[in-house]
């Protein structure tokens, strides 16, 4: 494929695909691609115009050199893309407003004005019948007054009055429509699997295995805290599974010997061996909207409140004309009260504020699950973090390992990265990778494992019993000693890093140090987050007290609590709400899953274990924990323009109302205002929050 260079500027390129045309899937397999392309940061692609604007880090030879050799049949087959286009669903309602907004224009200016009055008057029908409807059902609701102030306009042979509001109305609800199915897909493309491999039991033995090579009838392993990547029943162990991604319970279910289980839930505690029934996980992302759209996950409180307020004020609008019309005896008056409503604006205006704010997370590399979420983060006034992970990098390393037996640190490291390669947690990776960077081969020779969350790991080797984890786990819950005669090295030990024990046949046979660096940005997202209004920051950790008192100090957080568990920090949460307060949880682990759920507002990190994204309202993707406060700076923003818009829409279309019964104005002109304030006051909420 060629492409021509249109605009260079520092970090920033501009070309264009010579192509007739780009189709939508076309323009998603580019943007894919592009963005796995290591100097590209961001892509976005223009596919009416065959566009592309890179931004890209170092030299622009890694992107030039990307591109020269793409086309859309190898691209296709280096990316993996969604199963449901969010360009669609947004090309979709772009198209729906166009024809609109195109249609509106065309009658206005081609058709004569009796063919137009014939045509409002047929499409007036279907509003009043939505008004007699909701009458019949004994409420006065937004759709009565609709149908009041439609009909009392075709009466009177005003049709330009009853179109215009027609066409507003008709413009709102294609905008709320396309806010609902913008966050649905949103939210549902979250929960889309990111599983690559798997564990695969053959032969006796797991084996490592891309998911794309499971076969029907295959089964499979998930231990705790991962994510059941395909359909499928138990064909052994036991586990409770949380299911609320697909069904929205809220306690994790048993599954036992002949249970059945779902794509993308994830197992809370224990282990499956799953018979897969589905190669393509059936109907997943069907499920997932079904249970979003039965729930009221999506909307915040200001979003329901604007829809409230618009009923509630109706009986006051209906009132206000006939009182006018009784004192006055003066129709065109009082129909300046019906003509000025207060619903269009605040259906109109909600949805897009919060639909925008939610693109705009999502420009930043952060997927919030609706608009409760941004309610939820701007109202915190306490903010949890968990530090393995999430104020401390995301890739800790081995530093050092002491031995305290007869095996040396390579075979010590060995068998603790044989043990650790099942579990999703940052400091099994670093032991895992700390193994293969010295080249030791770890083939599983031990028992079945049983995972203790927050804890550690137990199994057996040739019968003897193996211990790995923590401090509390090793020496308090399995008893286990240090050899008299290393006391003095064991006391020895630097204290700043975390500490991993392993113990074999109930004596202490290393621990592993591992090196977890202070993430760059964790002090500067926390004196934001008080900047923004946090009152409190609290670190909760699983790790020692010297460990947690170290990065307390560093990243500057309120106060701190070590050697928690995991229900640990779910309580304090319940505690704090108990008080009145509401809490925003950030976190990466299995072990912060039970608190991610429990906060207002639980943010995961990605590069955190599965279960930990299934629980959380937000996501923030990409490195660093910048997203939190950036999170809180949105919807800070967020809820200042929704009252923005209150103040504006209460007191300007007053106004319109106060100066039609003075007469001031006639009802087309105050209906005219009122319809061209909606639709700035629309425009104006899609603005960016944050410069």
């Amino acid at each position: 494929m060629k492409f021509v260079i249109k605009h260079e500027s520092g970090s920033r390129l501009r070309i264009h695909a010579c192509v007739g045309r780009m189709t939508l899937s076309q323009a998603d397999i580019f943007e894919y691609y592009l963005k796995n392309t290591d100097s590209v940061m961001d892509v976005t692609v223009y596919d009416r115009t065959c566009d592309v604007v890179i931004f890209f880090t170092g030299g622009r030879d890694g992107v030039i050199k990307a591109l020269s050799s793409i086309s859309f049949e190898s691209a296709e087959k280096a990316v993996s893309l969604p199963r449901h286009s969010a360009r669609a669903v947004e090309r979709e309602f772009e198209d729906r407003l166009f024809f609109t907004v195109a249609l509106r224009l065309a009658k206005r200016f081609l058709l004569p004005a009796p063919l137009r009055a014939v045509i409002t008057a047929v499409k007036a029908v279907k509003y009043a019948a939505r008004g007699v409807k909701e009458l019949l059902r004994g409420r006065i609701t937004v759709p009565v007054l609709d149908a009041a102030a439609i009909s009392v306009s075709v009466l009177r042979g005003d049709f330009s009055t009853a179109s215009s509001v027609m066409f507003l109305l008709n413009i709102g609800d294609i905008l709320d429509e396309w806010t609902h199915k913008k966050a649905v897909n949103d939210l549902a493309q979250t929960m889309s699997l990111g599983v690559e491999k798997v564990w695969k039991r053959g032969g006796g033995a797991d084996i490592l295995t891309d998911v794309k090579d499971i076969r029907r009838d295959d089964v499979i392993v998930v231990r705790t805290g991962g994510l059941i990547p395909l359909d499928g029943t138990v064909a052994g162990g036991e586990a409770t599974v949380n299911q609320a991604s697909l069904t929205g319970e809220s306690e994790p279910v048993l599954k036992k010997e002949g249970g059945v289980v779902y794509a993308g839930t994830a197992v809370d505690e224990g282990e499956l061996l799953i018979r897969v029934t589905s190669v393509s996980g059936s109907g997943r992302y069907d499920r997932i909207v079904r249970m979003i759209e039965e729930s009221e996950k999506l909307k915040s409180s200001a979003e329901a409140r604007s829809a409230h307020i618009a009923d509630s004020l109706v009986p006051y609008s209906l009132f206000g004309t006939a009182a006018v019309w009784l004192i006055t005896r003066n129709a065109v008056k009082a129909l300046a009260v019906l003509m000025v409503d207060f619903s269009c604006a605040l259906k109109l205006s909600m949805p897009i504020a919060v639909l925008s704010a939610m693109k705009e997370c999502r420009q930043k590399n952060i997927t919030v699950k609706g608009g409760k979420a941004l309610e939820a983060a701007a109202e915190a006034e306490t903010v949890v973090f968990d530090k393995t992970g999430t104020l401390t990098e995301a890739i800790p390393t081995v530093k050092e390992i002491y031995t305290f037996g007869d095996e040396s640190g390579d075979e010590c490291l060995r068998l603790a990265a044989c043990l650790e390669e099942h579990f999703p947690h940052s400091i099994a990776s670093a032991v895992v990778g700390a193994a293969k960077k010295r080249g030791l081969r770890h083939d599983e020779h031990h028992a079945k494992v049983e995972y203790v969350v927050a804890h550690g790991i137990a199994s057996s080797v040739d019968g003897v019993r193996c211990v790995i984890g923590s401090h509390h786990f090793v020496f308090e819950d399995e008893g286990c000693v240090i050899p008299e005669d290393k006391r003095e090295l064991f006391d020895s030990i630097p204290g700043e890093y975390s500490q991993l024990y392993l113990a074999v046949g109930g004596r202490l046979a290393a621990v592993i140090c591992i090196e977890d660096p202070v993430r760059p940005d964790a002090a500067e997202v926390i004196r934001r987050l008080h900047r923004a209004g946090v009152v409190r920051t609290v670190m909760m950790t699983g790790d020692s007290e010297r460990t947690a008192a170290s990065v307390a100090a560093r990243v500057g957080v309120d106060e701190y609590h070590s050697e928690v568990l995991p229900d640990d920090k779910a309580e304090f949460i319940r505690k704090e709400h108990e008080a009145g307060r509401k809490v925003m949880m950030i976190g990466d682990g299995v072990n912060d899953s039970p608190a991610l759920s429990e906060a207002d507002c639980g943010i995961a990190v990605s590069s955190g274990a599965e279960i930990a994204r299934e629980a959380a309202d937000v996501t923030i993707n990409g490195g660093g924990i910048s997203g939190a406060a950036v999170l809180r700076e949105t919807a800070n923003a967020l809820a200042e323009r929704i009252n923005r818009n209150y103040r504006v829409i209460m007191s300007f279309n007053f106004g319109l109302i106060t100066l039609g019964v003075l007469g001031i104005i006639s009802p087309p002109t105050a209906a005219l205002a009122h319809n061209i304030s909606t639709l700035l006051l629309s425009l104006s909420s899609m603005k960016k929050l944050l410069k």
